[in-house]
């Protein structure tokens, strides 16, 4: 039996390198990918891979750089705490340096953040308080006037304000500026970047003005953040509302040298979602939301320039952290961020249409606890049962506390009852045609809508699909 022996070219080694010292050493350095699979007109469009940091975001680098100064200052000792407000991804770095050097880190996260970012958070032992999105700076339960409340009346902890703190843009002017400027060859025409604290544009901005004069730097925004049109207009109009997370203010953070602005763009939500959701699609590369909202404008700069240019922009994290958000097809539409059909009748609220394949149901002869961890990990109330197709009944949560409560004894056998024991089978049916109206008897009768279409079963309608879609209606 011949034996081979199997040898590595050398270009297949050569991005490999020696054991590195700590996990902290793999922050920054992160490569740089030419898309080709976009209509970018004339241009050439690279995309930096902040998410290749190992807490998965561009704020690993901020983190270091704000942790290394307050130790150097003195504001942060041995033992100490960091206390921050953070969409998640500083939180994240801090987290991801502080831990481990013996830090108790608490963050302040307003509730609109994505369900992984949370889990994330706790999982790498940080404490997360969260408070309310949907008010603005000088209120109590602002994120960033809850974080320094906390931070003043905590002996000894250290704010570390990413919004005012020095240390973030320099961390971008000392490192991800050069490495921009080293991987595209010195020749960069245009830096489309976000605003969250300041620091990504302030410090690139800074680094670009002294080595590259040509270079621009390009804002993107979500529409509803002040910061766009305030370049545009040189008037604060009042914040309004996005998804996207991370970027966008209702504010001008201290760090944000908004005069280094060449051109700013006001992107929607849902051509955010769009454009992410591409750039896994067409180009593997799987990145949160910020992430489209500035690739969707490097696209229309790129796309209204009339000479070639070099344009570089950022995948800013990883949309592993958003898998039940902008990956979400379900959540997208009860957003309304989702390219959907919509008919004037009940149709349009049916969230999870059987006809697609998208229904989430049990059979009669499945076990209680089936139904039960179906639901949960559907995260739904009630699930309608099916046999062979045809709509035999509904169960919901009520229906199966009532077959299993009772003696601990036989509790177990009663969880492994069938469905049909504990399903409703009287059903009241809604056909597809109506209207909204014909919703509020059935759910004054504290019922779920069952809709059909003909003989057809088509999917359920809950309160909460009536309010998500009376929500969208504007």
């Amino acid at each position: 039996m011949s034996k081979h022996k199997i040898v590595a070219r050398d270009d297949e080694l050569s991005r490999l390198r020696p054991p590195y010292a700590s996990v902290l050493d793999l922050i920054g350095q992160t490569p740089v990918v030419e898309l080709t699979k976009f209509d970018i007109g004339k241009c050439r469009l690279f995309i930096k891979l902040e998410s290749q940091n190992p807490g998965g975001s561009i704020k690993d680098r901020i983190a270091l750089s704000m942790i290394a100064a307050a130790e150097k200052q003195g504001r942060l000792k041995h033992g100490g705490t960091i206390v921050e407000a953070t969409a998640g991804n500083t939180g994240l770095g801090l987290a991801q340096v502080g831990i481990p050097k013996g830090y108790r880190i608490i963050l302040v996260v307003p509730d609109k953040m994505s369900r992984e970012k949370i889990q994330h958070l706790r999982a790498l032992g940080a404490e997360v308080r969260m408070t309310r999105s949907d008010v603005g700076k000088g209120h109590a339960e602002y994120y960033q006037d809850m974080a320094e409340k906390i931070a003043a009346e905590l002996p000894g902890a250290f704010y570390a304000n990413q919004f005012a703190n020095p240390a973030n843009p320099l961390a971008h002017e000392t490192t991800t500026g050069p490495e921009i400027f080293q991987q595209l060859d010195g020749d960069v025409d245009a830096v489309v970047v976000g605003v969250g604290s300041g620091g990504t544009l302030t410090g690139l901005g800074r680094y670009f003005a002294q080595v590259s004069p040509k270079t621009e730097m390009i804002l993107a925004d979500p529409v509803g953040s002040v910061l766009a049109p305030l370049i545009k207009t040189g008037k604060m109009e009042e914040a309004g509302s996005w998804t996207v997370e991370g970027i966008g203010e209702d504010f001008v953070p201290p760090n944000a040298d908004l005069s280094l602005v060449k051109k700013a763009y006001s992107i929607t939500d849902k051509q955010s979602m769009l454009a992410v959701r591409d750039l896994l699609s067409k180009e593997g590369i799987l990145a949160g939301s910020s992430s489209g909202t500035l690739l969707s404008t490097a696209l229309r700069y790129c796309r209204e320039q009339t000479v070639p240019k070099r344009v570089v922009t950022f995948v800013c994290d990883s949309g592993n952290k958003y898998l039940s958000k902008v990956f979400d097809d379900f959540w997208l539409a009860e957003q309304g961020l989702a390219e959907q059909e919509q008919h004037g009748d009940l149709r349009d609220l049916v969230m999870r249409s059987h006809r697609t394949g998208d229904t989430v149901y049990v059979g009669p002869d499945e076990s209680l606890l089936n139904a039960y961890g179906r639901m949960r990990r559907s995260d739904v109330s009630q699930l309608p049962v099916l046999d062979d197709g045809k709509l035999v009944g509904i169960i919901d949560e009520s229906d199966i506390l009532a077959q299993v409560e009772g003696p601990y004894d036989s509790r177990w056998d009663r969880f492994k009852a069938p469905v049909r024991t504990a399903m409703t089978s009287t059903l009241h049916t809604l056909q597809a045609s109506q209207t909204l109206d014909a919703l509020l008897p059935v759910f004054d009768r504290n019922e779920v809508a069952i809709v059909f279409d003909g003989d057809e079963f088509i999917g359920l309608i809950t309160r909460i699909d009536l309010i998500n879609h009376l929500r969208r209606a504007r």
